[in-house]
């Protein structure tokens, strides 16, 4: 059995999305978007709502498209806030790219979590036992 949540012993009581990805399935990505909205339908917090369908978006085609194996999504609403994290079995630390002024449009690699980084309330890489999961929080609270 995986633990997806650090142990979070909120994780049992709060409503949960949880989907196994196939690798470099893409089609992944707009399915994972529904499925999240849908669950997020409860917590009431569009503009909220709107910033994480993109950057699960972002971490779940991270996933797919830099690994060479499937991955899991994990999204759990508590009153605190929403936490996601994507799962992969590769053990590489993913590492945000600032765009440059120069850089070429053709660039795009690692942008992705430079929008993680800007969005999220939190944020972060944790290693497991093969790979490391790749996670965001977005506080309830946050205006």
């Amino acid at each position: 059995m995986e633990e997806t949540t650090d142990g979070d012993p909120e994780r049992t009581s709060a409503p949960q999305l949880r989907r196994r990805l196939g690798r470099a399935d893409l089609r992944a990505v707009p399915e994972a978007r529904r499925a999240l909205r849908e669950l997020l339908r409860q917590w009431g917090r569009p503009g909220k709502s709107e910033i994480a369908e993109l950057l699960t978006s972002e971490l779940v085609t991270n996933a797919l498209v830099h690994t060479d194996d499937d991955a899991v999504l994990t999204a759990t609403v508590r009153p605190g806030g929403l936490r996601v994290e994507v799962r992969d079995f590769v053990t590489g630390r993913p590492r945000p790219c600032a765009p440059y002024a120069d850089d070429s449009a053709q660039r795009t690699n690692g942008r992705g979590l430079v929008l993680v980084q800007s969005l999220a309330d939190a944020w972060g890489v944790r290693p497991h036992g093969v790979g490391k999961a790749v996670w965001f929080e977005l506080d309830a609270g946050a205006a």
